[in-house]
């Protein structure tokens, strides 16, 4: 576990608005796709933001947890400086998101260890189960508006 923003520490990862949630996805699955759409359905905030693991920022932001920057396996969900992925982000999200987001949080009733292990099964099969999709094409102006590049 590492200490919280504790990516404002690593020379690597560019300067970025933290003050608000940050979804790090892949911008060009599918699945990560919809699950963008999804954020930017439920938030009714307006203040989560999402950035393509494809831009410098995503790629340096998964680096600094761990994660590969070049084929992910996870996603990361970033509140109040602290980073979770694989289906911890997908429960994280869903609390910050409220209504429907809450659906997911009947995932913790599994031990992690085996949830992540099931969240990683899915996404090494995402393109071949749900092919490709331009997250940063999606013509919504609003939509447009939260990712960061």
């Amino acid at each position: 576990m590492t200490a919280p923003y504790s990516f404002r520490n690593d020379p690597l990862v560019p300067r970025f608005d933290d003050s608000v949630p940050l979804a790090v996805m892949d911008g060009e699955c599918a699945v990560c796709s919809w699950g963008a759409r999804m954020i930017h359905r439920l938030d009714r905030s307006g203040t989560v933001r999402i950035c393509p693991v494809q831009t410098p920022l995503g790629k340096a932001l998964l680096r600094h947890y761990g994660l590969e920057a070049e084929d992910p396996p996870s996603w990361l969900f970033i509140e109040d400086g602290i980073a979770h992925s694989d289906c911890d982000a997908l429960v994280q999200a869903g609390r910050r998101l409220g209504g429907l987001g809450r659906l997911a949080a009947p995932l913790r009733i599994l031990p992690r260890g085996l949830r992540n292990w099931l969240y990683r099964r899915f996404a090494r099969n995402r393109y071949h189960l749900f092919g490709r999709s331009d997250m940063c094409a999606i013509p919504d102006p609003a939509f447009q508006r939260r990712l960061l590049r």
